[in-house]
């Protein structure tokens, strides 16, 4: 192996429903093994969407975005693909004969995922703490607040409103806020 070889985002098809459950093993195994070198991000696109029930109230629920794929950014040895091919739940590589291919950097984009941060992101990655953001949507449309907290990897924002009299930190979706 090179020490120059950079990891790059590689596509693994799974059994329908194991996604959860593949990127723990990977991740476990990983760490069991310490190669957090080779194997440095396992990801499952996840997006909220809003349904509403028989009754008419609005739930939020997250969706996978590509059902029976992880994302995996790994440079491949012959003991990561090893531990990623032997996974149970996992049926190969996306690639022609389950060769690997690495995804070209616009793919990533693509999927969502920010190339700077390699966080899997919803298209909002001009946000920082700090920022002055109006509510578009919710029992709060149209305050202003600041950002106090961003959780990219579940879509959230903690924003500090003034409700009640007094600064009031909520956490809300990240599609719920625009910048100002």
């Amino acid at each position: 192996m090179s020490e120059l070889q950079e990891a790059r985002w590689y596509v693994v098809h799974t059994y329908s429903g194991h996604e959860n459950k593949v990127k723990a093993t990977i991740e476990k195994a990983v760490k069991t093994r310490g190669m957090e070198d080779c194997i440095t991000q396992v990801v499952v696109p996840t997006e909220d969407v809003v349904e509403t029930t028989k009754t008419g109230k609005e739930k939020t629920r997250q969706r996978k975005v590509y059902p029976s794929y992880v994302l995996i950014k790994m440079i491949i040895t012959d003991e990561s693909w090893y531990i990623v091919r032997n996974t149970k739940g996992v049926t190969g590589f996306v690639g022609p004969g389950s060769k690997p291919v690495p995804l070209s950097d616009d793919e990533v984009i693509a999927m969502g995922i920010d190339l700077e941060s390699n966080k899997v992101v919803n298209g909002e990655t001009d946000l920082e703490v700090g920022d002055n953001v109006q509510i578009k949507n919710g029992p709060f449309s149209g305050k202003i607040g600041t950002i106090e907290k961003i959780n990219m990897e579940n879509k959230t924002v903690t924003v500090c409103l003034d409700a009640f009299n007094k600064k009031t930190p909520f956490e809300m979706d990240i599609d719920s806020i625009e910048r100002i």
